[in-house]
């Protein structure tokens, strides 16, 4: 990357950005090196003009939103991170929901609670933002967004912006075509159904009570460590494998729920790599099933 060149793009455009950016406060592990350049984006014109940049100068680019389920390297991110959390404007019409891609989850949640409108209440407590929901089709007890969504606006690798419509998602198990093209959700459109208000609280606390009775959210992690197996649970095969409280440096694998790999004590992203190859090696020679990262490793190797 040519920092001079970046840099003086980025104050020509009037774009504001962090130089040596700690990636730790950025990400929900909070381990993980600097990044060169960090930029939240204010505007969907900040997003192009920085996808064109990047295109036409072949400088390095991770699109972010909330963090929530990546693992930053300890060598840091060459190239400028773009954040997407400052996209957060939010339309209701009836029991339509038109989110921008940086709105976290459980403001939308908070949202369609609001507006009386149930179908969303399995994303409560999903540390995510809207974007990083609709990329990895998430979901949790029972729901996902593939239910619920209506359209997508994406930025695609060329710099068009282009609507796709459900049917053209591709939606899998933690997968879509925004995933397997590389295009950058600007915003999403989703379709709830009325309901009462009591009864969409009283689910939302349920499934936050839940969460907090099997999680060990006390800790820094990214939440489901691995992909569920077809057939299986990784936490279930993880703990069968007699691998619960197993540590390498502050990295380990929660006591509390062995799907879960958490930050105890000041780990490194490289402590919970190395946790990650030997979980995957145990359960292999176990049971003969190859366990698949769910988080996303991001930075310089």
């Amino acid at each position: 990357m040519d920092l001079l060149k970046t840099k003086a793009f980025l104050n020509e455009n009037k774009i504001s950005y962090l130089e040596n950016e700690p990636m730790n406060t950025h990400c929900s592990f909070k381990t993980g090196g600097n990044a060169d350049i960090f930029v939240a984006a204010n505007s969907v014109d900040d997003v192009k003009n920085i996808i064109d940049f990047c295109r036409e100068t072949n400088t390095p680019l991770t699109v972010i939103g909330n963090g929530s389920n990546l693992l930053v390297s300890d060598r840091g991110i060459e190239g400028i991170i773009l954040s997407l959390t400052e996209l957060n404007k939010a339309e209701v019409d009836q029991n339509t929901l038109t989110l921008q891609s940086g709105i976290s989850l459980s403001r939308a949640c908070l949202l369609a609670l609001e507006n009386s409108l149930t179908g969303l209440e399995f994303a409560y407590g999903i540390p995510g933002s809207i974007g990083g929901a609709v990329y990895m089709n998430a979901g949790a007890y029972g729901g996902e967004m593939a239910d619920i969504i209506v359209s997508a606006t994406v930025l695609t690798p060329t710099g068009n912006i282009i609507t796709i419509e459900k049917g053209g998602m591709e939606l899998g198990y933690r997968t879509s075509i925004f995933k397997t093209k590389g295009y950058i959700i600007l915003s999403a459109k989703f379709c709830l159904e009325k309901g009462e208000k009591t009864e969409i609280k009283a689910k939302m606390d349920e499934l936050m009570n839940r969460r907090r009775d099997k999680q060990p959210l006390q800790y820094p992690s990214a939440g489901s460590t691995f992909k569920r197996p077809k057939g299986h649970f990784a936490g279930a095969l993880i703990e069968q494998a007699g691998l619960k409280g197993s540590t390498v440096g502050g990295a380990m694998v929660s006591e509390k729920h062995a799907g879960f790999i958490i930050n105890y004590n000041d780990a490194t992203t490289d402590n919970i790599v190395d946790l990650i190859k030997y979980v995957k090696k145990s359960v292999k020679e176990k049971f003969g099933i190859e366990l698949e990262k769910e988080i996303i490793y991001i930075g310089r190797k």
